[in-house]
């Protein structure tokens, strides 16, 4: 077997040695690689898919989409592995601990739409990056604040169904 693989070490018609990571656009001065993982058409599908990159909607909405996946997520850990979390009141506690980091971070979404952010360029995962979703101070905040919104919104839905899985479960099981 390891003759094999030394015998076609020099082989160039051997599918093994070929290349498989690129230059971005064949050109290397944009100093980004296309390589297997990034230029795959299940990740660009993936990527391309994402609020932040789908066409045709508007900040206002992919903030709201963007914040309720934060805040559902956020939820869980506080909840569980906080420091009160064999207490009775673990689930209040990871609620809000949820909302304050998403406030933190909905402070930090306003700070950099202030700081007048560069456009989206175009990468090997998203050759067509939405030019009309963060061109302006406006459509940052309008992101900026339904980030807010969701992110309480998704939070307090957590929070919900934890608290109440006992009475979901009766209802379902």
């Amino acid at each position: 077997m390891a003759q094999a693989v030394d015998a076609s070490k020099n082989l160039p018609s051997d599918p093994r040695n070929r290349e498989v990571v690129f230059p971005a656009f064949r050109d290397p001065q944009l100093g980004n690689l296309e390589t297997p993982i990034n230029a795959s058409p299940l990740t660009k599908w993936f990527i391309n898919n994402l609020p932040a990159y789908r066409p045709g909607i508007a900040p206002a909405r992919r903030g709201l989409e963007v914040g309720m996946a934060h805040g559902y997520w956020i939820f869980g850990p506080f909840a569980k592995l906080g420091p009160l979390r064999d207490t009775g009141s673990a689930n209040l506690a990871g609620l809000l601990a949820a909302i304050g980091l998403v406030v933190v971070l909905t402070a930090g979404l306003s700070l950099y739409a202030n700081s007048n952010p560069p456009k989206a360029l175009a990468s090997v995962t998203v050759p067509n990056p939405p030019i009309d979703a963060f061109n302006s101070k406006e459509s940052w905040n309008n992101f900026a604040s339904s980030f807010l919104i969701g992110g309480i919104g998704g939070a307090v839905v957590a929070y919900f169904l934890t608290s109440n899985l006992g009475v979901i479960q009766g209802l379902f099981g």
